[in-house]
């Protein structure tokens, strides 16, 4: 609990001090985002130097996956939703932490290109549109903006990581924009009448370096933390539970259920898209002709696998069994890892266009003119994503069943909704204990 309190009083003490007034240094009027980092960076150019060697600048970061040294980011990881970012970056980069990423001549060395304001807007009206490569909407009134910058709160993390995956709640399933302003039936942690955490209450910054990472473009683990950040690692009176601390992740028992508010997407079907039919929607499902067929929920259980920090994926130009499910992100570890704990996911499924003759996943050009949105041939939107990918495309293609794992650490429920004993033992238990390796409830083998 000291702890949790010095780190609350810490986090309160800097918002004080960065809550200064940039009016009295900037002046404008900008002809656009780019401008005003020139003037930010009259007075913070070591921080923009320190940022652009951030995941939130290059996308990518040198790690090793499967034993192998490689450059891996969100810029080229696999996902269920788009396939890649790589030949939709005009679309994708509005949630990047910069102006004008368009294609592959970005000058990454370019501070002037670096958004301060994405982060740091207080006033609630920036925003970036999502068809000009991340430079922000006409509407926005710059001068204000950069006059009103103060420390990050929720909604300027939850500009980009409540509404990835193409809306809100879409990807994660305990990140939505009910964290804008939740209580605690929502969050504890983040409970606007309670402790009122931000995000760097717990993904603690420094030298613009923010700790934690997805499964997809951080498969190593890198930076990542758990609850023992702030608390004990036997935080319960009794010893039982404190014991099931040591092979059950406090996710576990603690976020129950997961998109309490708003519906996450658990199922995307790329395969109807294109159709000229009208479907109706009906309840959890939507159909449109851009992007097929999507499958939604909320109060979700999640699902239960071992998880010792690290991930499996499969990369970009991977062999695949189409007439498998292929997982593109799912958790290391099993009951005989020591390191691993059970760990709640959302098991998100999807079926995925694929070449049928080099049996690969096609990285799909979505965005633009020519892209899938507009023309609605797959021919030729496969044929320009597989060039900017630089793998051979054999013109044939067809769609196979994909599923992804997103950890579930938000939306942490008050202490009296925690599961109980029966929650996961017995004749109704949660837990598919034969998958998690045990012949059957631990309990009962007692």
């Amino acid at each position: 609990m000291k702890k949790l309190l010095f780190l609350i009083l810490v986090v309160f003490a800097a918002s004080l001090a960065y809550a200064v007034d940039h009016s009295e240094f900037i002046e404008g009027s900008f002809a656009d985002g780019s401008e005003v980092t020139k003037t930010c960076l009259e007075c913070h150019e070591d921080q923009a130097t320190d940022f652009m060697t951030s995941p939130h600048w290059t996308w990518t970061r040198k790690q090793v996956v499967a034993g192998k040294e490689m450059e891996l980011g969100k810029i080229n990881a696999m996902n269920n939703f788009c396939t890649t970012t790589s030949s939709n970056r005009v679309h994708c980069s509005e949630c990047h932490a910069g102006y004008g990423w368009s294609d592959e001549k970005f000058d990454f060395t370019d501070k002037s290109k670096v958004d301060c304001l994405i982060c740091h807007d207080s006033t609630g009206t920036y925003h970036k549109d999502g068809d000009n490569s991340g430079w922000p909407g006409e509407h926005v009134k710059l001068t204000e903006v950069a006059q009103s910058v103060a420390l990050p709160v929720r909604q300027n993390c939850g500009s980009c990581h409540f509404f990835g995956g193409g809306g809100d709640g879409v990807k994660h399933g305990d990140l939505d924009s009910s964290l804008d302003y939740p209580d605690k039936s929502i969050d504890v942690h983040m409970d606007t009448d309670g402790n009122d955490f931000q995000c760097q209450t717990c993904h603690e910054t420094e030298s613009h370096q923010i700790p934690g990472a997805n499964m997809a473009s951080s498969p190593d683990g890198n930076s990542a933390f758990g609850c023992t950040k702030c608390h004990d690692q036997s935080p319960h009176e009794q010893s039982r539970l404190n014991a099931h601390a040591d092979r059950v992740a406090c996710q576990t028992c603690h976020i129950p259920v997961f998109a309490k508010d708003m519906p996450t997407q658990m199922d995307w079907d790329w395969s109807t898209a294109g159709s000229g039919n009208v479907v109706p929607d009906r309840k959890g499902v939507t159909y449109r002709k851009t992007v097929g067929t999507q499958t939604w929920e909320k109060m979700v259980k999640p699902s239960y696998a071992w998880f010792n920090g690290k991930s499996g994926v499969s990369l970009v130009g991977d062999k695949i069994d189409p007439a498998a499910v292929t997982k593109l992100t799912y958790p290391l570890g099993d009951i005989n890892d020591k390191t691993a704990k059970i760990h709640p996911f959302k098991i998100h499924t999807g079926k995925q266009i694929y070449d049928t003759e080099n049996n690969y996943f096609i990285t799909n050009h979505i965005y633009g003119d020519a892209g899938y949105w507009t023309t609605f041939d797959w021919q030729k939107s496969a044929t320009i994503g597989m060039k900017e990918s630089g793998l051979p495309y054999s013109g044939q293609y067809d769609f196979a069943l994909t599923e992804m794992y997103w950890r579930i650490d938000h939306m942490v429920a008050p202490a009296e909704e925690a599961l109980g004993c029966l929650d996961c033992h017995g004749d109704e238990g949660r837990m598919d204990w034969e998958a998690l390796g045990y012949k059957a409830d631990p309990m009962d083998e007692k």
